[in-house]
């Protein structure tokens, strides 16, 4: 087709089909059915990716039947931008050739690297593709492309088909511009082709060869003397004619697999296979002998139920005596009915195809079963739970106690722990798990770590080295009949983690070197994903260490509350949960719980620095809604700041739920504010629980949105329980249900925090958390009337006197003599400023707590500063000494102004 026609037909027939108009004429009928199944597909016609395997063999058979045709084919349009390509019957290329060989330097590597896969299903309509829909040889020029990349060649490709079976194995194609089609291009691929199946047959040994031969010429009914095939007559109840039978590559793989276990036994045998869409295929196996004198067997197959669609191969009927032609006898196949060759071979090569097929039918279930979890024990059973009985009948890993740690292991000749014991009894008196191992110097345990290498001892009778590391130990493993072992170090990424030992005991064949092989390539495998279990556990282990370095190692001092607490890590990753109990000026408590959104060290930093942070705010005695208001806008920055160091934006942090609740003893107020996060609960002295209405609140880090307060009075004795959402949040059940088991948990009267930390988590923690809990659970206590003394007084510099004496009367009182002096001065230093600088009204308050603390409040919201006076100036010490007098000081603002307080150990006289 020239260049004008190509422009007036498949070209502007492809545009009509991709807008979706009708192009039923113009177009030919396998490219108009392609591009039929690439719509149904999904396929879109601008698409550049095709998917690529690396896991194709270089070395198949198919390759090297090629090779010299595509060598030869390459010689032949040297020179040209002519390509010549070879790949399987999946699609997948495997061998590439160019006339030109620069021309593999200019194209991309889907043009030129094998591997990439061109079955239709992905790569639309193309000359591989299409060859192997339509199972003969085609030709696609240009515009008949599907995919836009192809527009600018043409291509013409032809199956490859096993000359036994009839199935196509491969497809040859040409690929060249439009300027270099010519009718003899089609002809010559197909000789091509016909040269690669030639040596495809070659390949086959000469014993099958003469087997197959000797199948056929009985058949054809040409054996000397009339001819038979293990006594039976040629061709009878056969049809005259063969066909390929109709079978997809699952029906085709099943009847191989069985076909081959029919030689392997060595039997004339029937055996009735189920196929797909209710078909059915009875195989028959029968002895043949060829000329030269091999034994083997032939394995045919009956097919009933026709081809898959409904359309009966025809049978040839029979010439009669008669002349006329009848239908086929009953000795015959039935009409609907299919006969074909599935396998020709002998016995001893059956034999070991189907072990080599068991032996792969293991390795895929290995790399399955192999490595479902992060867990070094639970994966090294994994291995001896595949190996038995597929393998062995008893296996035993022994790993070095750092690997189960996570760290690094150490050298070949370091202390073994028995970490699996495993077989098809329990009674086999191997050293069991959970105990030491100590190697002698010639084991063959030994001598596998140290060398690296498997190490077969086929027959453990006279395995010396074996013997020796336990004479009693031996003789009973060997009662047991235990006869053969095979011992493989775990290697992986060129660290040496332990060893597997393999021993056999039913099987009376010992193990030899293709079992050797196998238990390498399991080990290797289980290797691998004992090492990503170590390598998880190890920064599992750090990540939580470093949270819990930053959690609080202890609860601070504090008359208020009596608190208990707990914290249990997720098993999959470490989270962002924290808690704190941070003291107050006032006697007062502040009880804090909160949870950075994900897992991972990032979760537990950026925890540590909420943490941080809110203990520092607190300090400022801000407010809850405050303090929320800050760590707000903390987490924004650090959202927006770590964001610039990650191209993409995505940094990790989400944000944050919190909870902060401040307990006043003197008033019994709690006064809470929340982000985002579960309400309290609280349980009253009689026992019943409840959860406050409290105002949610945004999460922290949507930045500029306010937070609400609810203040509640808690009766002495009430219980206030923080918790994060670890506790009543998982995949497995409701919240509102969880929260509802919580609460009925909770309705119990005169439990201790820490009881009730323990009855909780029983009742609500799940045996494998996915997500951290943390628990706070506080017990309020009441400050007496009696041990709080306030006084009212004017904005009078010569009422300080009077302060003085009433507050040294009231220490007397409290038996806090001691104190007097310095209470004195402090108060006097203290109210004088608040009467000086301040403004009414003005009130002392005397708390005598765990510290005998002095209030001075006033209304006035001027802070004062702490300076360092000069020998000539007059004032500026009142401060210095209120900071040396007192333990501790500072101020607080309320809603009528401030509070300047001071605290003084009582035992500082």
């Amino acid at each position: 087709m020239g260049v004008t026609g190509e422009q007036i037909g498949p070209a502007r027939s492809r545009e009509r089909f991709l807008v979706g108009e009708s192009v039923e004429t113009g177009v030919r009928s396998p490219i108009l059915n392609s591009w039929l199944r690439c719509r149904l597909l999904g396929l879109s016609a601008d698409q550049t990716e095709l998917p690529y395997r690396d896991d194709f063999d270089p070395d198949s058979r198919l390759v090297r039947a090629a090779a010299p045709v595509l060598d030869r084919l390459q010689s032949r349009f040297s020179g040209s931008q002519m390509n010549v390509s070879v790949a399987d019957a999946d699609g997948t290329v495997l061998q590439r050739r160019f006339g030109e060989p620069s021309l593999a330097r200019s194209l991309p590597p889907i043009q030129t690297v094998p591997g990439f896969v061109f079955a239709e299903r992905f790569a639309g309509t193309n000359g591989i593709g299409l060859a192997l829909a339509e199972r003969g040889p085609i030709q696609v020029y240009g515009a008949e492309h599907f995919a836009q990349r192809a527009q600018a060649s043409a291509c013409c490709a032809v199956p490859i088909r096993d000359q036994l079976s009839g199935r196509i194995v491969g497809v040859l194609c040409f690929g060249y511009p439009h300027a270099y089609e010519h009718p003899a291009l089609p002809v010559l691929l197909r000789r091509a082709a016909e040269s690669i199946e030639r040596r495809l047959m070659e390949q086959s040994s000469a014993r099958e060869r003469g087997l197959l031969r000797t199948y056929l010429d009985a058949e054809r009914g040409s054996l000397p003397g009339g001819g038979a095939l293990d006594g039976q007559p040629a061709g009878a109840g056969a049809p005259q004619e063969r066909v390929p039978l109709a079978l997809d590559a699952h029906d085709q793989r099943v009847l191989k697999e069985k076909a081959t276990e029919l030689i392997a036994a060595s039997q004339r045998a029937t055996v009735d296979v189920a196929l797909r869409h209710g078909r059915e295929a009875t195989l028959l196996s029968r002895p043949v002998t060829s000329r030269s004198g091999v034994a083997g067997m032939v394995v045919e197959a009956v097919l009933s139920g026709g081809p898959p669609g409904g359309h009966d191969l025809p049978v040839p009927p029979r010439p009669g005596p008669s002349g006329r032609q009848e239908p086929p006898t009953a000795a015959g196949p039935r009409p609907g009915t299919v006969r074909g060759l599935v396998l020709v071979g002998e016995p001893e090569v059956g034999k070991y195809a189907v072990e080599a097929r068991r032996r792969l039918e293991l390795l895929v279930d290995a790399s399955s079963r192999i490595g479902t979890t992060l867990d070094v024990s639970r994966t090294a059973m994994e291995l001896a739970e595949t190996a038995v009985p597929a393998l062995a009948d008893y296996v035993t890993v022994d790993l070095p106690e750092a690997v189960l740690r996570g760290d690094e292991p150490g050298g070949p000749g370091g202390e073994l722990f028995r970490a699996v014991v495993h077989g098809i009894r329990d009674d086999c008196p191997f050293y069991p798990a959970g105990r030491h191992v100590e190697l002698g110097p010639a084991t063959p345990q030994l001598r596998c770590l140290t060398s690296g290498q498997p190490v077969l001892e086929p027959e453990l009778r006279s395995a010396a080295g074996w013997l020796a590391q336990s004479p009693e130990r031996s003789r009973s493993v060997l009662a047991h009949g235990v006869h053969s072992l095979i011992a493989v170090p775990l290697l992986a990424r060129g660290v040496l983690l332990g060893i597997a030992s393999f021993y056999r005991a039913t099987d009376p064949a010992p193990f030899g070197d293709d079992d050797t092989r196998l238990a390498q390539e399991l080990s290797a495998r289980a290797a691998l994903c004992i090492d990503n279990a170590r390598r998880y556990t190890r920064e599992h282990a750090l990540a939580l260490a470093l949270q819990r370095s930053l959690l609080p190692r202890g609860l601070p001092e504090q008359g208020a509350v009596e608190v208990a607490h707990r914290y249990l890590p997720a098993e999959s990753g470490v989270g962002g949960d924290w808690f704190d109990v941070i003291p107050l000026s006032g006697a007062r408590v502040a009880l804090l719980v909160g949870d950075v959104v994900g897992h991972g060290l990032h979760a537990a930093a950026t925890m540590g620095r909420l943490r941080t942070a809110a203990r520092n705010f607190a300090e400022l005695e801000l407010a809850p809604d405050e303090l929320l208001t800050h760590l707000d806008n903390l987490l924004v920055r650090l959202d927006r700041e770590e964001g610039d160091d990650h191209p993409t934006g995505s940094n990790g942090i989400v944000g944050a739920t919190c909870l902060y609740a401040i307990y006043d003893p003197t008033s019994r107020l709690c006064t809470m504010a929340r982000a985002g996060h579960l309400p309290p609960a609280v349980v009253h002295p009689d026992g019943t629980a409840s959860f406050p209405d409290l105002p949610a609140g945004p999460p922290l880090g949507l930045g500029g949105l306010p937070f609400e307060t609810a203040e509640i009075e808690l009766p002495e004795d009430s219980t206030l329980v923080l918790y994060t959402d670890g506790l009543v949040e998982d995949r497995h059940r409701d919240i509102d249900v969880a929260l509802e088991q919580l609460q009925r948990t909770l309705a119990h009267r005169g439990r201790t925090p820490e009881d009730t930390c323990r009855a909780v988590m029983d009742a609500m923690a799940p045996e494998h958390p996915a997500d951290d809990i943390a628990l706070l659970v506080a017990r309020t206590h009441t400050l007496p009337a009696d041990r709080i003394a306030t006084w009212d007084l004017p904005s009078d510099p010569a009422r300080v006197c009077d302060i003085r004496a009433a507050a040294t009367a009231r220490l007397a009182d409290w038996g806090l003599e001691e104190l007097a002096f310095a209470a004195e001065l402090l108060l006097s230093e203290l109210v004088t400023n608040a009467i000086r600088y301040g403004t009414e009204p003005i009130q002392v308050r005397l708390i005598h707590d765990r510290a005998l603390i002095c209030e001075v409040s006033d209304g006035s919201s001027t802070a004062p500063h702490m300076r360092r006076a000069a020998s000539t100036d007059e004032g500026g010490r009142g401060l210095f000494l209120v900071a040396q007098l007192a333990q501790a000081w500072g101020t607080r603002y309320t809603p009528r102004g401030k509070v300047i307080w001071a605290e003084c150990a009582l035992d500082a006289a």
